[in-house]
């Protein structure tokens, strides 16, 4: 098998992992344990995933505004990975202050 594969099987089986573990309801995956291109594909993928950000705090992240009820509003969400320590990973939802 050449590196290069080795290389992508190797991400494919920690992103698979990470959906796996985050779909389970019993882990919430840590973005500071993956590469922020991993977490922001688990991302797209489940398109809202409740993530650990820190030590001691976490979030519900989601790929857009259809993932946020109808009187929120999505925010860009950064978060530390394993790469990045700013990593834009998604959104996140807020209530929208001027939403009747």
């Amino acid at each position: 098998m050449t590196s290069k594969l080795k290389s992508a099987v190797t991400g494919l089986l920690a992103l698979s992992t990470l959906v796996l573990s985050a779909g389970s309801g019993f882990a919430r995956p840590d973005t500071r344990n993956y590469a922020c291109a991993e977490v922001q594909a688990a991302v797209r993928q489940a398109r809202a995933i409740l993530m650990t950000t820190g030590p001691h705090t976490y979030d519900r992240i989601v790929s857009g505004q259809g993932q946020c009820g109808p009187t929120q509003r999505a925010f860009r969400r950064y978060a530390p990975t394993l790469d990045n320590p700013k990593c834009f990973v998604g959104y996140y939802c807020i209530e929208d202050p001027i939403a009747d």
